[in-house]
């Protein structure tokens, strides 16, 4: 009888520990998306084989694909200050990829050949011409994957701060898939995300790796990617694949096949960051590299005139 009591007492607990979580895990999620810091009016939509893409188009002229950081917290925010000079002499598309900003967050694991998937059609169905594209940070695979299958679509490609090429051949290991189980457990694992996306994580990550000039960590930046990384069904979903190397994929290959112009933009406030693109120019001699003083991970929100005259002077 006592031993049934426990059990009963157990269960109750438990269920009561459960429920607590994921009201918790509900009003945070609440919090973060009630403002709409990241939405625009001028929004389009691609009605994509695996959800929903969001997507803002401005200007006239060629065209030029924008694609954000590979992260939980990333959208197309990150080019807000970049969009209005481009669009002055250019067509200027900015995706939020799947799982990321408004587009679609669908419960799946994310790879580097879903975004090149998804890259090439919406190239294909909503540009329809050759398009010069600029990715930045993890990103960067994705145009050099794309363009390696489907050359022709491509234009020129334009990569901001790209991972060091070592980053992009790492796997899940034993411990990256164990990890993976557990955030995608329902209550628990979302709890663990919001910790792993919470305001204090991405204001640390501003201060010691995306920004130069920490006048530009604003408030406004904060919410706007607290924000992108609480929208959505599964938001947790992108975090999971990423963090656990399931979206890497080893593009050696792919920079010594391709034939395009492909330029390397770097943030000379980053430690080493001349030795890390001059990897890149050992596999494929053709490709320039430039720097851009006093910025770090994003230089198209701390100098964006910078980058749009490097854009002009490549494009």
């Amino acid at each position: 009888m006592k031993a049934k009591n426990k059990i009963l007492t157990l269960l109750i607990l438990s269920s009561s520990t459960i429920t607590t979580t994921a009201f918790i895990n509900k009003i945070i999620k609440i919090k973060a998306i009630r403002n709409n810091y990241t939405n625009q009016q001028e929004s389009h939509h691609f009605q994509w084989r695996l959800g929903d893409i969001y997507y803002r188009k401005v200007g006239v002229g060629k065209p030029v694909l924008l694609i954000h950081d590979l992260n939980a917290a990333s959208s197309s925010y990150e080019w807000k200050e970049l969009i209005p000079l481009l669009a002055e002499n250019y067509t200027v598309y900015a995706v939020d990829l799947l799982g990321c900003g408004h587009s679609e967050k669908i419960n799946t694991t994310y790879t580097n050949y879903l975004y090149v998937q998804l890259i090439t059609d919406f190239i294909k169905s909503e540009i329809g011409h050759r398009t010069n594209v600029i990715a930045t940070g993890e990103s960067a695979s994705i145009p050099i994957m794309a363009c390696s299958n489907e050359p022709d679509i491509f234009d020129r490609i334009m990569l901001v701060n790209p991972l060091d090429l070592s980053e992009y051949c790492k796997i899940p290991g034993k411990r990256a898939r164990f990890y993976k189980k557990i955030v995608d457990i329902p209550v628990i694992g979302t709890l663990l995300y919001h910790i792993a996306v919470s305001r204090n994580f991405i204001e640390s990550e501003a201060k010691k790796r995306i920004f130069y000039n920490q006048y530009c960590i604003t408030p406004e930046w904060i919410n706007s990617y607290y924000e992108a990384a609480h929208l959505g069904v599964s938001p947790k979903s992108i975090y999971a694949s990423q963090r656990c190397n399931y979206t890497k994929c080893n593009i050696n290959n792919a920079l010594k096949k391709i034939n395009h112009s492909i330029y390397l933009i770097g943030g000379a406030g980053i430690d080493n960051i001349t030795e890390k693109l001059d990897k890149y120019k050992d596999l494929n001699p053709a490709i320039e590299t430039a720097f851009i003083p006093e910025t770090k991970h994003l230089p198209q929100l701390e100098n964006a005139k910078a980058l749009n005259e490097l854009i002009k002077t490549y494009f």
